[in-house]
């Protein structure tokens, strides 16, 4: 996290864990509003690398799981990186800034997602940095999110930039902005009038509710990308030219379909889960039937997440955490129909 930018946000009762502002002193009050009003929240848990060069573009497009091609600076896309097995390194969130690619993902795979992509390069004319402490990303979830936003950019469509603030809208609830961290206090006095100030917690339980999934170290090259179901999200073009891993998902794609899935879920009691925990079923007897890839607070009480589950097992199993006598799952729908 920017220095600056951290003592900025201790000044207003942030609770930093880790680089993460956990709560401003009522996590309660926050998890309230990111159910029933609009928040504010530093999204400082995410990292940013910058893709520059005249070879950015094919480079990316050679090793990514989307078609780069489509980003034209009016709209950011969700992408993967792929392993040779088509197994997930990393969850992108990746726009246009000028001439250069910005590629978002937790700020714990930045590094190492850094020096994977640099293996890559070779002679192509293409630099990779870790422009993270360059930027506040700032996250708005909630039903009155869109107008504010309408407010700092009212001519914005699906991203916009203006005075050197990038608008970034990821749906009817959600939109983020990225900025300098000399702009942010500023505008984040702005938005914390009429928006509550909430933890990183109530940002990642907004996406776990819209069902988008974040990989992280706990979770890398556990799941290929249609387990998460990044084809339904529009995280994969199956027309674009190859990539590590593209005979995988394609062959999923087309001639098979994945036998585990993302599932959105509720548990439970007062231990929270953590990615990469596993989950259990009576039909699979001692082998695990899933895993936990994210998960938060609930505002009712216990945690939802997004569970990777054997289809089979959701079907006619109770699946329980951590153990066969673990605390049950509670199923709840996704946003989005799965094929």
């Amino acid at each position: 996290m920017n220095q600056n930018w951290q003592h900025f946000l201790q000044t207003q009762n942030a609770h930093i864990e880790n680089n993460c502002v956990q709560h401003f002193g009522n996590s309660a009050a926050e998890r309230t509003a990111m159910r029933d009003g609009s928040i504010v929240c530093d999204l400082s848990q995410f990292g940013l690398l910058r893709v520059s060069g005249e070879d950015a573009q094919t480079f990316l497009q050679s090793l990514l799981s989307n078609d780069i091609g489509e980003l034209n600076g009016q709209r950011a896309q969700l992408s993967s990186l792929n392993d040779a097995k088509g197994r997930m390194l990393a969850s992108l969130f990746i726009w246009r800034d000028a001439g250069d690619y910005l590629l978002q993902l937790p700020r714990e795979l930045c590094e190492p997602v850094r020096k994977r992509l640099s293996m890559y390069v070779l002679r192509a004319k293409v630099k990779i940095s870790d422009t993270s402490d360059e930027f506040v990303l700032l996250g708005l979830g909630g039903a009155g999110a869109e107008a504010v936003a309408q407010t700092l950019l009212p001519d914005s469509g699906g991203m916009h930039s203006n005075s050197g603030i990038s608008l970034i809208r990821i749906d009817a609830n959600r939109c983020q902005l990225c900025l300098s961290p000399i702009e942010a206090p500023a505008l984040w006095t702005q938005l914390s009038a009429r928006l509550q100030p909430a933890g990183s917690p109530c940002w990642d339980w907004l996406a776990i509710r819209a069902g988008i999934t974040v990989i992280t170290t706990a979770t890398q090259l556990q799941f290929v990308p249609q387990m998460v179901n990044f084809e339904v999200i529009g995280g994969i073009n199956f027309k674009k030219g190859c990539y590590p891993g593209q005979e995988i998902v394609a062959r999923m794609h087309y001639l098979g379909k994945p036998k585990r899935r993302m599932f959105l879920a509720h548990v439970d009691g007062d231990t929270p889960p953590q990615p990469g925990d596993s989950l259990y079923s009576a039909e699979m007897d001692a082998q695990a039937a899933g895993m936990i890839v994210n998960a938060a607070a609930a505002p009712e009480g216990g945690y939802d997440l997004l569970a990777v589950v054997h289809i089979a097992s959701h079907d006619s199993q109770t699946i329980r955490l951590s153990a066969q006598d673990g605390p049950p799952l509670a199923f709840r729908d996704l946003p989005y129909p799965l094929p």
